[in-house]
């Protein structure tokens, strides 16, 4: 047994690893290595997909065991069974479920595009199984050394799915963007948690929480200039004004699943990591982070409301610019709940905001991914992907216009889009409750400008389109005909994603109970 001594007591560095709680991101590494291995070997590279699509599934099975266990944690100090490295809770099933459903979603996306050969196979699902497993593994990280790492094996995989696309400059500048915007945040964080780890002696969230509190006089501007820095660095990752530079460019030239995944996938692992490294890390410093998060929730949701207003005032503009301008106002919207947690009333007089987030974040995961979905069928008849392209697109394909529309409509809170509009009452809710009255305000401002463009967009889908059949062939013949030619898995990706909004605007109770929850 190897020991060492701090303050006179012994603490074991031999660990007893809980290997059903680490299973979701292990096994998705696992699966990746396994996928790269048998690129080496195989011709047929769509046997590589369907490897990646069953090690998604594989690596969500243990989820399930998890949620009805309980709390697990592993990787802990001895003998404090308190502070551990990796926490297993609702917090982290909620995350590793969002996270590894978008990536199953993301990888029926990739099916055809890959077998068409537009990238590369092997290249491709290994890079996806690695970002899926860095992602899996940042909310059940309990130090900033894991934090980092997972933050960091989550994100470097990212850029190269970026720029996978060979010879397209597009995409080679928008991976160039991706790279630049995260070295500069993660070089920011990790100076932030040097500072604090010299102030505080220790790298795990619990600790530092006790420790800032009492820092020496002498270390208090160090103290507070690690969280500050910290604090700047998650804000380029989760793409809050004045950091969100890279986004619209990054979705525009990154193959379209890729854009999917990193609305959903790449939102996910930034606010998972703000969550834990304000709420757990660093409530002592509440008073500072809360009114900064506050200010920039509304200048996020403001700026990214108004330029995806302007993308909508021309159908020339590309509708993925319009979904990535879109997704930097529900960044803004899913900041609110965690600045509401920097106010002791959110905490005194109301359950933890935190939940708000979760809810939002969940409802924003389905129908963002759905409406990528469709795009990506809009996209195989229609490269440039306008906003143009979509008139009419219920004449020519019916269930997946009315799909888009109902996606729209959630993303928008208008019924029949009932979980848009009970998650947008609770993240509201959330503001009230802490105070932020001013900030409830912007956001209802800022809904009612969402309300155009998502408005208009769904308006185009029903008007006639400017072309007409192929002579001989009727609306109806070649509507079925183009039906008939969308592959199973991008068809899949759409049902799913339909289904799951439908299921959750008629049972939305199936997420909103995250939100009456106290869930740290």
């Amino acid at each position: 047994m190897t020991t060492t001594a701090a303050a006179g007591n012994a603490v074991s560095l031999v660990q007893s690893v809980d290997w059903v709680a680490i299973a979701p991101p292990l096994i998705a590494a696992l699966v990746g290595l396994v996928v790269l291995v048998t690129d080496l070997f195989v011709r047929n590279k769509n046997l590589l997909a369907w490897i990646s699509v069953a090690g998604i599934v594989a690596a969500a099975v243990p989820l399930v065991p998890l949620a009805l266990g309980g709390d697990r944690t592993t990787f802990c100090l001895r003998p404090r069974a308190d502070v551990c490295s990796y926490q297993f809770d609702q917090f982290t099933l909620v995350i590793q479920g969002l996270v590894l459903g978008g990536a199953l979603l993301t990888a029926l996306l990739s099916v055809n595009p890959l077998k068409n050969k537009e990238l590369p196979a092997g290249e491709y699902w290994f890079l996806l199984l690695s970002s899926a497993a860095g992602a899996a593994l940042l909310p059940a990280s309990r130090d900033l050394a894991t934090l980092v790492v997972a933050l960091e094996v989550a994100s470097l995989p990212a850029f190269a799915l970026v720029g996978l696309r060979r010879g397209d400059k597009r995409s080679s500048e928008a991976a160039l963007k991706f790279f630049l915007s995260s070295v500069t945040a993660t070089a920011v964080t990790l100076l932030g948690v040097s500072f604090v780890y010299a102030a505080t002696g220790t790298l795990h969230l619990t600790e530092i929480a006790e420790r800032l509190g009492e820092v020496d006089p002498q270390l208090q501007t160090l103290a507070q200039t690690g969280v500050v820095l910290t604090l700047v660095g998650f804000a380029f990752k989760t793409a809050v004004v004045p950091f969100h530079f890279w986004v619209p460019e990054t979705y525009v030239g990154a193959p379209l699943p890729v854009a999917a995944y990193l609305s959903v996938v790449g939102k996910a692992v930034g606010f998972s990591g703000l969550i834990l490294v304000t709420i757990v890390a660093f409530p002592s410093y509440a008073d500072v982070w809360g009114p900064a998060i506050a200010v920039l929730a509304a200048l996020t949701m403001t700026a990214g409301n108004v330029a995806a207003l302007r993308q909508s005032a021309t159908r020339a503009h590309s509708a993925v610019r319009l979904l990535a301008w879109s997704s930097v106002g529900q960044a803004g919207y899913l900041l609110v709940p965690i600045a509401a947690t920097g106010y002791p009333t959110a905490y005194e007089e109301s359950p933890n905001p935190v939940g708000a987030t979760l809810t939002y974040a969940l409802m924003y995961a389905v129908v963002n991914l759905g409406a990528f979905a469709v795009a990506a069928l809009v996209a195989r008849t229609h490269p440039g992907n306008r906003i143009s392209d979509y008139r009419g697109l219920y004449k020519q394909q019916p269930l997946a216009a009315l799909a888009l529309a109902f996606f729209l409509l959630c993303l928008a809170g208008l019924p029949p889009g009932i979980i848009g509009l009970f998650a947008k009452v609770a993240v509201f809710q959330s503001a009230v409750g802490a105070g932020l009255g001013w900030l409830a305000v912007v956001m209802a401002v800022n809904v009612v400008i969402a309300l155009y463009y998502y408005l208009r967009w769904t308006a185009l889908l029903f008007r006639a389109p400017e072309g007409e059949p192929a002579r001989g062939e009727s609306v109806r013949d070649a509507s079925a005909h183009g039906l008939r030619a969308v592959p199973f898995p991008l068809t899949a990706a759409i049902a799913v994603t339909a289904a799951g909004a439908l299921i959750l605007s008629g049972a939305p109770q199936m997420i909103l109970r995250f939100s009456a929850a106290h869930l740290f």
